[in-house]
């Protein structure tokens, strides 16, 4: 078994710390005592000259000139980051076993459905996918493609050419998934209060996590921290990625109606990212009694382009009634493409603010809540939740925190969060720099946050009597939203590259190689070609080769054409309306996204009621309380776990 050929190595530009167990030998300067031969002892040894070369020689003579030149060893991704990295020897082997060609396997292979042993075909799809194909089709193509008319062509092909039963999007698995975020977060922050005041509930959970709450969706953060930072672990959230709500939904719900167990449903994910592929073979989605993961294969949108290209079919190509309904509801009454407001990566923080707004939720009917944004740098920025208590005596009321939570995209951004939860949580980061900076911090009573230091000077107390208002970069995050890839999901390893350069034959050629020099203007909108400006926006070869070339996988600019796709033409991302407003005078297309949701909400609530039986019936909503047995399976259901991975590395040696 091989690495899928969509798996490569592009843009690595988050530089992480590499283990200190990788060392190399270094000359032997001092002369080799003669030592009694033990029988059965190697008759050769390893010397290393001044230049660092390995040379083989026999024990009995030292002489370099009797010695064989040795070849270097060569040291593949994955035996380096074995020892402790992001991804080991034994989830290389897990990752092998997930690919399309793994998929087509298994379709050939299964029974017809009169045979007992047939399996029901699922696929389910992240929006993110959809949004990939839709920016690369768009780019070929005079008119903008919709999700809506991208999951029809899928369908279509899934199901006629495949062979798949079913195929949804995984956007209502994300409404079940943020249901239950706001619902943990809601749980810690209670938690938080009772403990500060000393009441803390008889009988209330022991394992509620810590405040800051960070987002749990992204396998990749999920397994740098447990490999890296395991003080982190307190803090993310428990509850399962829309991947593993779908699986969940699948497995189980799905399941119990169709009169099929677990085992005999084969459910196929198709997502942005290769670390959805270790998700999915986590410990946690493994059931033993039916030997089967709620998720049995998951693919990249590269991987699926390849599935695409070998049976040959084009995505391009319309298909009957994919622009009739945008509002269609597939089997068993799921719906599809369910929108929601605030990032391309889940909108966990902004479902978060909007509970918070919400008077129901916890929000000050009598106050006026804003909320401010900060962009502190590239894929990091706060957004802070204000409120102007309408009590105030004073004339201009004075804007009082009630919240702050912060989107953090890319290794380098959440480095720098990882510390400063660490300091603000009173646990110690990693090792390194981090560590002693707090600890020189704490020895001299100051607080450094945010790169600057507080408390040496004049207490918040001191200040505020003073008149002096509280900086909100001083307010402790309440949560963030985490992802392990710069610009988000829709930037995901697993995603399309932008359409190859072609020249006005139908050629495919790499301008920049062939010295073509190749750029767009950026006032007049102009493109330069070969010394000649001309219309960028034209819609000749060398128009799209320019679009292309300023559009590069992983670049700013490919991003955006993908976040553009994903919103649909709406503005990226689009104005959330504040829900403790009325919502009169709005479009209509956020009218029909609200029914939409409400009508999903009620569906999550039936979902709820069916897999966790409680006692007397029916919840009223998603946060209501539950019987002690209905919230034991409601956890089983939509939350999960994380362990420490420990090092096997101890001092010098390495265990094998």
């Amino acid at each position: 078994m091989t690495f899928s050929g969509a798996l490569t190595l592009t843009d690595l530009n988050d530089y992480i710390t590499p283990s200190q167990a990788c060392i190399k030998p270094v000359e032997q300067l001092n002369p080799i005592n003669e030592v009694q031969k033990d029988p059965g002892a190697a008759s050769t040894a390893i010397r290393i000259d001044s230049s660092g070369s390995y040379y083989e020689v026999p024990t009995e003579s030292t002489a370099i000139s009797s010695a064989k030149k040795l070849e270097p060893a060569q040291i593949s991704l994955n035996d380096c980051l074995a020892c402790s990295g992001c991804i080991t020897s034994a989830e290389s082997i897990l990752i092998t076993l997930q690919s399309h060609t793994e998929v087509l396997n298994f379709l050939s292979s299964n029974p017809p459905p009169s045979h007992p042993h047939h399996k029901i075909p699922v696929l389910s799809i992240a929006p993110q996918c959809l949004a990939s194909l839709a920016a690369s089709l768009s780019s070929s193509s005079s008119h903008r493609l919709s999700l809506h008319q991208v999951l029809a062509r899928i369908r279509k092909f899934a199901k006629e050419v495949l062979g798949f039963d079913h195929v949804w999007d995984t956007s209502f698995a994300r409404h079940i998934a943020l249901l239950e975020h706001v619902r943990e977060f809601h749980e810690r922050k209670a938690h938080a209060s009772s403990s500060s005041q000393g009441e803390l509930a008889e009988g209330a959970l022991e394992d509620v996590g810590r405040l800051p709450m960070l987002a749990s969706a992204c396998p990749g953060w999920i397994c740098y921290a447990e490999k890296t930072h395991a003080e982190m672990l307190p803090f993310i959230a428990r509850t399962k990625s829309p991947q593993q709500v779908m699986g969940t939904l699948v497995k189980y719900w799905l399941g119990a109606k169709w009169g099929k167990s677990p085992d005999e449903i084969y459910h196929v994910s198709l997502m942005p990212c290769y670390d959805k592929k270790l998700e999915a073979s986590r410990a946690d989605f493994y059931n033993e009694q039916y030997s089967t993961r709620d998720v049995d294969c998951v693919i990249t949108t590269g991987e699926f382009e390849l599935l695409l290209t070998e049976k040959g079919y084009d995505l391009s190509q319309p298909v009957p009634g994919e622009t009739t309904d945008e509002c269609t509801w597939e089997e068993e009454g799921i719906p599809d493409l369910l929108q929601h407001a605030g990032s391309s990566s889940g909108s966990y923080l902004q479902s978060i603010i909007d509970s918070l707004s919400a008077p129901s939720k916890g929000g000050d009917s009598g106050s006026a809540l804003t909320v401010s944004t900060n962009a502190v740098r590239a894929d990091h920025t706060t957004y802070t939740l204000f409120s102007c208590p309408s009590s105030q005596p004073t004339p201009t009321p004075v804007p009082v925190p009630v919240f702050k939570g912060a989107t953090c995209y890319g290794f380098r951004n959440l480095q720098n969060v990882v510390r400063r939860v660490g300091k603000e949580g009173g646990v110690r980061v990693g090792r390194g720099a981090a560590g002693r900076l707090a600890g020189r911090a704490q020895a001299r009573g100051v607080r450094r946050i945010g790169g600057r230091e507080v408390g040496a000077s004049r207490n918040k107390k001191d200040r505020e009597g003073a008149g002096e208002v509280v900086t909100e970069e001083e307010k402790t995050y309440d949560y963030v939203e985490v992802m392990a890839c710069p610009g988000g999901c829709v930037n995901g390893g697993g995603q399309l590259k932008p359409p190859a350069m072609i020249d006005e034959e139908g050629f495919q050629r790499d301008w920049e190689e062939e010295g073509v020099k190749l750029g767009v203007n950026g006032e007049g909108g102009k493109l330069e070609l070969n010394g000649q400006m001309k219309d960028a926006g034209m819609e000749s070869s060398a128009g799209r080769a320019g679009e292309a070339i300023q559009a590069r996988w992983g670049s700013k600019a490919w991003t955006k054409k993908v976040e553009e796709a994903y919103w649909g033409g709406l503005p990226t991302p689009p104005a959330s309306p504040p829900p403790w407003r009325d919502d009169e005078g709005s479009p209509a297309v956020m009218k029909t996204g609200e029914e939409k949701r409400s009508r999903a909400d009620r569906l999550a609530v039936r979902i709820l009621t069916e897999m966790c039986r409680p006692i007397g019936g029916q919840s009223e909503d998603w946060m209501g309380s539950m019987d002690a047995e209905a919230e034991r399976l409601r956890r089983a259901y939509f939350r999960t776990s994380y362990r420490a991975v420990e090092s096997e590395v101890v001092g010098l040696a390495v265990k094998w």
